[in-house]
């Protein structure tokens, strides 16, 4: 999607529509997610020869400026691709949908409630999240919990340490384009940390939409708008979430899709990574029956890899068709090459 500057909208901008596309969420006005005069009062008072991180960090705000493009949707966009696509996603969205559809004739910006989507590991929470974010048209900042010791990855940590340097949900506002991007608390309930301090701390005051305004990075210093940014966290067990973050959140339990699903699923993974590469055009336009069957039982993250290895066996066998002796037979087995007896 492109878009255009409407000199008689008082810095609105128009969208403009690529043929084709799937949605109809456009540009909808600029929004500011800090002040300029904030940063260069704190810029004036660090010493001339320290803190040369904290300096360029402030300069990099200053030669960005304060505005950022906030999404503000037109219409429903097109989601059937996500419903066929995301079988065992269709609760999530629903309410997506419902969301989107409550600004869709009001001057209110896009309003997205967080969201904690539930489920066991390969199910495609955060496939999900990648395709919401490509829906919304927004970009993403993504942060993985587990292999955090401390919050700072998150909030920032102080200047005053050796090596410190802003957080993700700054640098996702600061050096994006957007005041809405999608942000990823990917594996949650992994978050680790000394009981000193809590590494999901900070996410108490950006899940709530008031006290988000006005979200101070540890390293900057400098109040941030994060009140647009879109929350999607995931989790396979919701037992150890600090109650204050599920009281913030719409949780969704996801399941594995089913054997139907399955085969729907792996068969449109099969012609996207066959369009997707000038090999795969020698091999045939449909997965069989037979393979469809043997990856019906295959979470959604493993299909891909299970694939990629049958089109390589089936290469080396001068076969242009996947067959089931492609597909891998077991973890960290390859399936047999060649003629089988």
């Amino acid at each position: 999607m492109t878009v255009t500057s409407n000199t008689q909208g008082h810095g609105e901008l128009v969208p403009v529509h690529e043929p084709g596309s799937r949605t109809r969420i456009p540009i909808a006005h600029m929004r500011h997610v800090y002040r300029l005069d904030e940063v260069e009062r704190r810029l004036g008072k660090l010493p001339s020869r320290d803190h040369e991180s904290l300096r360029a960090t402030y300069e990099r705000m200053l030669e960005k400026g304060p505005d950022r493009f906030q999404v503000k949707p037109s219409g429903l966009p097109a989601m059937e691709h996500l419903y066929d696509d995301l079988p065992n996603f269709h609760e999530v969205l629903d309410d997506l949908r419902r969301q989107l559809a409550l600004c869709t004739d009001s001057h209110d910006a896009l309003e997205i409630t967080p969201m904690l989507l539930l489920g066991p590991p390969g199910v495609g929470k955060t496939h999900f999240a990648r395709e919401m974010a490509q829906l919304l048209g927004t970009g993403m900042g993504f942060v993985s919990m587990s292999s955090l010791t401390a919050g700072w990855v998150l909030s920032g940590a102080s200047s005053q340490w050796k090596g410190a340097r802003p957080g993700k949900v700054f640098e996702t506002l600061v050096d994006g384009q957007y005041a809405n991007p999608v942000m990823v608390v990917d594996e949650i309930d992994k978050a680790g940390g000394e009981h000193a301090y809590d590494p999901l701390g900070s996410l108490y005051g950006l899940l709530e939409h008031d006290t988000a305004h006005s979200f101070t990075d540890e390293f900057a210093e400098v109040p941030i708008d994060a009140s647009q940014v879109i929350w999607v966290a995931t989790a396979n067990d919701a037992r150890s979430i600090p109650d204050p973050i599920l009281n913030r959140v719409n949780v969704f339990e996801i399941d594995m899709p089913d054997a139907e699903a399955s085969r729907k699923i792996a068969g449109k993974l099969y012609r996207s990574i066959r369009a997707d590469h000038a090999w795969g055009q020698r091999f045939v336009p449909e997965l069989g029956d037979a393979v469809l069957e043997a990856m019906s039982s295959m979470a959604p993250r493993e299909m891909r890899r299970a694939l990629m290895t049958a089109f390589g066996n089936a290469k080396l066998d001068g076969r242009d068709a996947v067959e089931v002796r492609d597909l891998p037979v077991g973890p960290g087995k390859k399936a047999s090459i060649g003629f089988v007896q």
